[in-house]
């Protein structure tokens, strides 16, 4: 319609033209802008106006497909823990006492276990027996050499530059390839006591100090790690503890493995006595995630319903959605709907989202039943795993639905690119339109500008016949002459 309005305008604006030549030619004078702006016009109306409705649309259905991707991305998020089940294997760990606690991860179970610990583990700490003093007494100079358990051997150069116990300290705690310890210097009474502690626990974590030094540095060195100018504040020593009667012993107080699906730490209180691990399912974190979905799911529904949707109060061209009837968008929306509606078969029986409280309303949206999906979690949570099992689970299907679409070279790939080409072709035709309007602009002010040297020239043969044979109520020169 737009384009039957702008030929019927461009035709107006042409006859006018007309007019004003015919005007122009009878008084002599002529408005040569706005003829030639009239004839331009009549001649590339039609088809401004259709590459413009073209590059509109194109435009518009880019928009929309973008609002698209990014509801069913949020979709497919919110799938995430569904799935593989994950978001429903979520399992709590409390003790009954202090000085232990557990969290879980995947593969844990549901139970209880009776957990003893006699001891933490600790990691080394040595204390330079005797005290220098004052502090800034020069030690020595050399290498230390300090090894840690199985690590590679540390070597540190102590020169003139840095061999007072601040310096030593300073240059084992900055030494590449430190395996771990750190030196510190505590001074008291009888001076200052150089201090190193290992930064991991294990009794096999145990540190040699050694030197090639003669002169003074052998004195902070250690042959065996506890003895020979040094104290042992606190032994490296492996945890010790028992799980339902089964000795367990670990280098680290954070335990992995002692219970599948579980990890232990263990702190100093943990050693005073006897108590009780529960492992429960975490229900709270699987009705997030359900919930989570149902509400990505809705947003998709209401998104669609919006492109698709018609108005007849609306102007007329703006009355129906971006994407109405679009077979892309209608495609998407009918297969995700029908993984919604018709269950998981598992076993020979289906189980529908209703079993677990997930209801399918009229207009396509999912209502939850917060009480039947609580009771489907507590009592009833094969049906909730199957529903949601990685395999053909409602998750897992849609998640693979969805990458269908999203993906590089998918459905909505290929139509943004195809759009996208089209958009370019449009802009280079308006390009080119642009370019013809330009010519016909510059071939028509030359053909007015002929016309009005033409014109002017004979508005001069005009009056001069007039003057040589008379007009109206005059005589010319040769009726005079005659006379």
């Amino acid at each position: 319609m737009s384009t039957t309005i702008s030929s019927t305008s461009a035709n107006s604006a042409l006859a006018q033209a007309a007019q004003s030549i015919i005007s122009g030619v009878t008084n002599s004078s002529m408005d040569t802008s706005t003829i030639v702006s009239a004839m331009v016009t009549a001649k590339t109306a039609a088809q401004t106006t259709q590459n413009t409705n073209r590059q509109n649309l194109d435009n518009t259905t880019l928009s929309a497909i973008g609002t698209l991707k990014s509801s069913l991305s949020a979709l497919q998020t919110s799938l995430s823990g569904l799935t593989d089940g994950s978001a429903l294997s979520t399992f709590t760990a409390s003790a009954s006492g202090s000085g232990l606690s557990a969290t879980t991860s995947t593969g844990a179970v549901a139970g209880s276990y009776s957990i003893a610990v006699t001891q933490i583990a600790t990691a080394q700490k040595l204390v330079l027996t005797t005290g220098v003093s004052p502090s800034s007494t020069p030690i020595g100079t050399g290498n230390l050499t300090i090894t840690l358990g199985s690590n590679t051997p540390m070597t540190v150069a102590i020169g003139t530059g840095n061999n007072t116990l601040a310096g030593i300290a300073s240059a084992i705690n900055s030494a590449s390839g430190n395996p771990g310890v750190t030196a510190t210097v505590v001074t008291g009474k009888d001076g200052s006591h150089l201090v190193l502690t290992s930064n991991v626990t294990g009794q096999a974590n145990t540190m040699q100090i050694t030197t090639n030094s003669t002169d003074g540095l052998q004195n902070i060195a250690s042959t065996n790690g506890t003895t020979s100018n040094y104290k042992e504040q606190s032994k490296a020593q492996d945890a010790l503890f028992s799980i339902d009667g089964t000795n367990v012993q670990s280098t680290s107080n954070t335990v992995t493995g002692a219970i599948t699906g579980v990890t232990l730490n263990l702190a100093a209180a943990s050693a005073t006595t006897s108590q009780t691990l529960t492992i429960t399912p975490d229900n709270t974190s699987a009705t997030t995630a359900i919930n989570a979905f149902v509400s990505a799911y809705n947003s998709f529904v209401s998104t669609a319903s919006s492109l698709t949707s018609f108005d007849s109060t609306a102007s007329a061209g703006s009355q129906g959605g971006p994407l109405i009837g679009d077979a892309m968008l209608n495609s998407i929306v009918n297969s995700l709907a029908t993984t919604i509606s018709q269950g998981v078969t598992s076993g020979g029986s289906t189980v529908s989202l209703g079993t677990i409280g997930l209801n399918l309303q009229p207009d396509g949206t999912l209502s939850v039943d917060s009480t039947a999906l609580s009771n489907a979690l507590a009592t009833n949570a094969k049906a909730v795993s199957t529903v949601f099992n990685a395999t053909n689970g409602i998750g897992e299907v849609m998640n693979n639905t969805i990458t269908t679409y999203l993906q590089t070279g998918g459905t909505i790939d290929t139509r943004v690119t195809a759009l996208n080409s089209d958009l370019a072709d449009a802009k280079t035709q308006a390009t080119s339109l642009q370019a013809y309007a330009s010519q016909l602009t510059d071939q028509y002010n030359a053909q007015f500008s002929a016309l009005n040297t033409l014109m002017a020239q004979m508005q001069n043969n005009s009056q001069y016949l007039t003057q040589l044979f008379g007009g109206t109520n005059s005589a010319g020169a040769l009726a005079t002459n005659k006379a």
